[in-house]
């Protein structure tokens, strides 16, 4: 079998490409009169440098405003501990990745900076991988005991939970996770409520924003097509002005009809209270009742049902891009029918793991040895069960190097193993499409159709691809299973 796997022809595992559009269900361009967007990661991509600085305040907030242990400074940004998507066990301190059916990976359990045993998960969680829906995280990635990290923001508040719990656990001092948990979220806010991020950003364009001149070509070519543009974003007028000057130009406001900040997602979406307030050029809030959303003007909070009717912009001639799966675009899909984009700057980097041969040999290899295990299985014989464990353990080794490829920790954001990951089920759910960076609609013609490609159900393929590669059937056959019977 294994020297079956040299039939798989050479650079068959190159034909990814990061600048490509992904899609979850048909989308046609030409029916897309009008494009939304949300700023921060959609319209701006930050660099690796604003993590750092996230992270180093608000350790620094912990130790100085919330009084704990000075120890806590000596540790520094890790940037590759933690990926998007992952769950945080709110009262035992748990960092871990759950699949798509509510089960924790094994060897993806992190207390601390250190992995959990898996045979110690089992026992915290009454003898199961399974999450019960009631605690997992709500719609919004908020649960009652568990919260989902969605956003990429949200990398340094799992690296800081990860570090302090750390410094308790090795010094052997005792403290309340869920304490934790709530301070470690305060110090992040603070950096973002006073103002923190946004000095640094504008301070330093050129650092922290990336590859503005992209930005501006998009834009320049949905202009130039007739297509009607809006940004609705939580971010305050003079972050995204300074920003969107930078990328684009002074004039940038000329490119968009309707420019909505402070919006407050997702409430922006769900409440219909909240009105409409003008900004005048100096970012002052006007008095005047908004009766309708001119061009060139700067409008503060407000909300979707007031947005709706004052633009009758409705259904799928609107495509929105946003980063975060439920404040962005969760709502837009499921209550309005609006097309929905998602931004996952993860994919250009999991698209090169994915296009190495290392990869493609070890995921074939793996699916060919999970073949042959189904076929193994129906005999009983003692020579048979021996060999049966010990390309079960081979199994397993080829599931954690697959998964180091990723991310040593917690392996890729869109896999746990065989199954979607619980970000990949809502990614699949919320988004029409998905890309690495907005950049990527350049590589499309504007009447241009995404369809999604047809992946097999369990009972559509007896054979499938990888399969076929191998020699190995994808179920064993029935005239082997009837002796069990």
């Amino acid at each position: 079998m294994k020297v079956l796997l040299n039939l798989i022809p050479p650079g068959a595992c190159k034909t990814l490409n990061s600048s490509a559009i992904y899609a979850n269900n048909e989308v046609n361009l030409a029916e897309v009169d009008i494009y939304g967007f949300d700023y921060d990661y959609t319209l701006a991509l930050y660099s690796n440098a604003l993590n750092t600085m996230i992270y180093n305040t608000a350790r620094n907030f912990l130790i100085e405003h919330f009084k704990y242990p000075e120890g806590i400074r000596k540790y520094e940004y890790i940037p590759n501990f933690a990926a998007r998507g992952l769950h945080y066990d709110i009262q035992k301190g748990l960092l871990m990745k759950i699949d798509a059916f509510h089960y924790i990976q094994p060897g993806t359990v992190y207390r601390g900076l250190s992995p959990v045993p898996d045979e110690e998960v089992l026992q915290l969680f009454g003898g199961t991988y399974h999450v019960p829906l009631q605690q997992d995280s709500g719609f919004y990635g908020k649960g009652p005991k568990v919260k989902q990290f969605m956003d990429i923001f949200s990398i340094p508040e799992m690296t800081l939970l990860a570090v302090a719990n750390d410094f308790f656990i090795t010094n052997d001092i005792e403290y309340d996770p869920v304490h934790l948990f709530k301070d470690v979220s305060e110090a992040i806010g603070m950096v973002h409520l006073k103002g923190y991020m946004y000095k640094w950003v504008m301070q330093d364009l050129d650092k922290f924003i990336l590859r503005g001149e992209e930005t501006e070509a998009v834009l320049h070519r949905l202009v130039s097509q007739g297509k009607k543009l809006f940004l609705i974003t939580n971010s305050p007028f003079s972050f995204v002005d300074k920003g969107m000057t930078h990328m684009v130009g002074k004039d940038w406001r000329d490119f968009f009809d309707v420019v909505i900040v402070q919006a407050d997602k997702p409430h922006f979406f769900t409440d219909c209270i909240k009105p409409f307030r003008r900004l005048d050029g100096n970012g002052d809030l006007r008095w005047e009742k908004i009766k309708s959303l001119d061009k060139g003007q700067i409008y503060k909070q407000g909300n979707l049902f007031d947005f709706l009717r004052l633009t009758g912009w409705r259904g799928s001639s609107v495509l929105y891009f946003g980063d975060h799966l439920y404040s962005d675009l969760a709502d837009l899909m499921l209550r309005h029918g609006w097309r929905t984009a998602a931004i996952v700057p993860e994919l250009e980097q999991e698209t090169k793991v994915v296009s190495t041969g290392r990869y493609a040999l070890n995921l074939t290899w793996l699916q060919a040895l999970t073949g042959l295990l189904e076929r193994l299985q129906t005999h009983r014989d003692l020579d048979s069960k021996q060999v049966f464990q010990e390309w079960q353990k081979e199994r397993e080794e080829l599931r954690v190097m697959t998964k180091n490829l990723f991310n040593p920790q917690f392996g890729s954001i869109f896999r746990t193993c065989h199954n979607p990951t619980y970000f990949s089920r809502r990614l699949c759910r919320f988004s029409d499409i998905y890309m690495a960076s907005l950049s990527c609609l350049l590589n499309y013609d504007p009447s241009y159709t995404f369809y999604p490609r047809r992946t097999p159900l369990q009972h559509e393929a007896p054979l499938w691809m990888d399969q076929l590669c191998t020699g190995c059937m994808k179920t064993p056959f029935l005239e082997e299973m009837s002796h069990i019977r």
